[in-house]
C-alpha cells in the first residue's frame, strides 16, 4: 500500500491528533509558579475586586509560601487531601497553589453543596483540612462545616477564610523555608494534585483525580492557543471550583505571566462587565448563559469593551446566534470555543484564533496539542467514517488518573487502550473539526427516530423573540417520548405558544423534531458551574404536564 493510499485511508476514519509547536511542560505546578516569579515577578498576577486585593507574581508567591508552610505546620503531607468550599476569592488561588506546592491533593467542593453532599465528599476522600468561607449571600458555611466536622474523624482542621485566615498562617511560624524546600523536592509531576467531583446524572458523584502534569499542561495549551502573554488580563466570572476557572483560567494565566481578574464571588453580568471595562481585560470567560446575560444587561451598550480581544465560551454547547453576537457586539474577534470534561483536565478540542468565523460558530474546534481524539460506534467501539455521528473518545496526557478510590467506575469510562469515553455524540469533518450534537443519555427517541436536542436548540435560537432555549424529552404513550422546548423570551416579546413554534418550524425542521410542548420560563435550574440541569427541567415538566397529559396519545 502506498503512503498516499494509507494516509487517505486514515482520513476516512474519524481520528485526529493535535499538533503542537511546543513540547509539554515538565515539572509540578510549584515549578511553574517559580518560573512565573522569575520571568514576570513584577507583573500583576491576581486582582480580586470584591476585596480590593492586588498581587504581583512576586507577591502571590509570598502568600503561597506562607500558606504552604502553614499547611506543613498543621501536619499536612504529600498525598493528604485538603478541601476548599467557597466561591471565587483571592485566597482560593493561594490555597490552590499552596496545596500543589507541598504535594497535597486539593479537593474542590461545589459551594452549592449542602451538609449531606459535603459529608460525602470529605468522607470519600478522607480529607484532613477544610477551608471554607464563613458565610456568603445568606449561606452559613461555618455552622455547616462545624456540624459535618463532628461526624468525620479524619477531618482535623476547619479554616474559615474570613476570620480564620491569619490564625491559619500562624501555624507556619515554626516551619522554615528549608523545610518547605525539602517537601517540594519529593514531589513528582505525575502525583495526584486535584480531585473534582462530577455531578453525574446517575449514582453518587465520582471524584475525577487529576495530576500536576495533566492540569498544568492543559492550562498551558489553552493559553497558547489563545495567544496569552504577560500583557493579557483574564476576567474570570466562572467558578474556581470547576476546571473552567482553576485550569483554563488560573493555570493558563500562570504559565504565560498573565493576570487573573476576579470580578466577584459569584457571577453577575453587570459586575463582570464592570471588571472588563475598568481593568481593561483582554479576555473574558463564560458559559453561554453568562454571555447571554451580559449581552442583555441594561447598560451593555454604554460599556467600553474595546480592550477585549479573546476569551472562551465553554461548559455547554454555544448557540450559533450567541457566538455571532459575542464576536460582533463584544469585540471578541478571537474568542474560542473549548470542549472537554472534568475527566480530561478538561479541554480536548479548541477553535483557533485564525479559524474562520463559521468554524467557530458551528464546531468545537480541533484536537488540542498532544491530544488524540476519535469518534466510535457506541455499540461496537469501532471508528466511524468522517461525518458520521458516534461517541467521542480521547487519549493523552490530559486523561484523569481515575475516579478516586473507584477502579470499577474508572474502568467503565477508560478502556484498556486508555481511551476516555466521553458519552458525547459527535461528528468529525474532513479537516478534523468536531461538532457535538448531544449526549448519549440526552438523546430523545421519538417513535424510533433519534433526536438530538442540540440540533433543535440551534434552530430555535434563530427565532427573533427567543433569548434562550433548552429542549428536553418528556414521556409519551404513542411515541415513547415527545419534545418540549423550554423558552426564555426576549424582554418585551410575547410568549410563544406551541402553535406559534410549530408554524415557525414547519418546512424547516423534520416533523419529528418539532417540539410538541412549549414552556416559558424566566430562568433555568443551573449547576453552580453554570450548566443547565436538564434532568431537573424534565422533572419539572413531567410534574407540570400531569400524569394524564404526559402519557397522552
Amino acid at each position: 500500500m502506498s503512503a498516499a493510499h494509507a494516509a487517505e485511508g486514515a482520513r476516512r476514519h474519524s481520528y485526529d491528533s493535535g499538533t503542537a509547536d511546543r513540547p509539554l511542560l515538565a515539572g509540578t505546578i510549584g515549578d511553574a509558579l517559580h518560573r512565573a516569579v522569575r520571568d514576570h515577578g513584577d507583573c500583576e498576577a491576581l486582582v480580586d475586586r470584591a476585596s480590593g486585593t492586588r498581587l504581583t507574581y512576586g507577591g502571590l508567591a509570598e502568600e503561597v509560601d506562607a500558606a504552604s508552610r502553614a499547611l506543613l505546620g498543621l501536619g499536612v503531607a504529600r498525598g493528604d487531601r485538603v478541601a476548599l468550599w467557597a466561591h471565587n476569592r483571592w485566597e482560593w488561588v493561594v490555597v490552590q497553589y499552596a496545596t500543589a506546592g507541598i504535594g497535597a491533593v486539593l479537593v474542590n467542593v461545589n459551594p452549592a453543596y449542602g451538609s449531606g453532599e459535603l459529608s460525602y465528599v470529605l468522607e470519600r476522600t478522607e480529607t484532613r483540612v477544610l477551608f471554607a468561607a464563613a458565610a456568603e449571600h445568606g449561606d452559613d458555611y461555618a455552622d455547616v462545616a462545624e456540624e459535618v466536622r463532628r461526624g468525620i474523624p479524619a477531618l482535623e482542621h476547619v479554616v474559615l477564610l474570613d476570620e480564620g485566615w491569619h490564625r491559619f498562617l500562624e501555624a507556619g511560624r515554626g516551619v522554615s523555608h528549608t523545610d518547605l524546600a525539602r517537601a517540594q523536592e519529593r514531589l513528582d509531576q505525575d502525583d495526584p494534585v486535584n480531585i473534582q467531583f462530577t455531578s453525574g446524572t446517575t449514582g453518587s458523584p465520582k471524584g475525577a483525580t487529576l495530576s500536576h502534569h495533566s492540569i498544568l499542561n492543559n492550562g498551558f495549551s489553552v493559553g497558547e492557543l489563545l495567544g496569552y502573554t504577560q500583557e493579557d488580563r483574564v476576567c474570570l466570572p466562572v467558578p474556581f471550583f470547576h476546571c473552567f476557572g482553576m485550569v483554563m483560567g488560573s493555570l493558563a494565566a500562570l504559565t504565560h505571566g498573565s493576570c487573573v481578574v476576579v470580578p466577584g464571588p459569584r457571577f453577575n453580568a453587570s459586575t463582570a462587565l464592570d471588571a472588563v471595562e475598568e481593568e481593561r481585560c483582554t479576555s473574558l470567560y463564560g458559559v453561554p448563559t453568562m454571555f447571554i446575560a451580559e449581552l442583555a444587561d441594561p447598560g451593555f451598550d454604554e460599556r467600553d469593551l474595546s480592550s477585549l480581544r479573546t476569551g472562551i465560551m465553554s461548559g455547554t454547547p454555544c448557540p450559533v446566534e450567541v457566538m455571532h453576537q459575542v464576536i460582533e457586539r463584544m469585540a471578541m474577534s478571537e474568542v474560542a470555543i473549548c470542549y472537554g470534561m472534568t475527566e480530561t483536565s478538561p479541554v480536548l478540542t479548541q477553535t483557533r484564533a485564525d479559524d474562520p468565523v463559521e468554524r467557530r460558530v458551528s464546531t468545537v474546534g480541533r484536537a488540542g496539542p498532544h491530544v488524540e481524539i476519535k469518534v466510535v460506534d457506541p455499540e461496537t467501539g469501532r471508528m466511524v467514517p468522517r461525518g458520521v455521528a458516534g461517541e467521542l473518545c480521547a487519549r493523552g496526557y490530559s486523561v484523569m488518573l481515575g475516579y478516586w478510590g473507584e477502579p470499577e467506575r474508572t474502568a467503565e469510562v477508560i478502556d484498556t487502550g486508555r481511551w476516555m469515553h466521553t458519552g458525547d455524540i459527535a461528528t468529525m469533518d474532513d479537516d478534523g473539526y468536531v461538532s457535538i450534537t448531544g449526549r448519549i443519555k440526552d438523546m430523545v427517541i421519538r417513535g424510533g427516530e433519534n433526536v438530538y436536542p442540540r440540533e433543535v436548540e440551534e434552530f430555535l435560537h434563530t427565532h427573533p423573540d427567543v433569548l434562550d432555549v433548552q429542549v428536553i424529552g418528556v414521556p409519551d404513550r404513542r411515541y415513547g417520548e415527545e419534545l418540549m422546548a423550554c423558552l426564555r423570551m426576549r424582554p418585551g416579546s410575547e410568549p410563544l405558544t406551541a402553535d406559534d413554534l410549530r408554524r415557525f418550524c414547519e418546512g424547516r425542521l423534520a416533523r419529528f423534531k418539532i417540539p410538541r410542548y412549549v414552556r416559558i420560563v424566566d430562568a433555568y435550574p443551573m449547576t453552580a458551574s453554570g450548566k443547565v440541569r436538564k434532568t431537573r427541567l424534565r422533572e419539572e415538566a413531567v410534574a407540570l404536564l400531569g400524569f394524564d397529559a404526559q402519557l397522552a396519545s
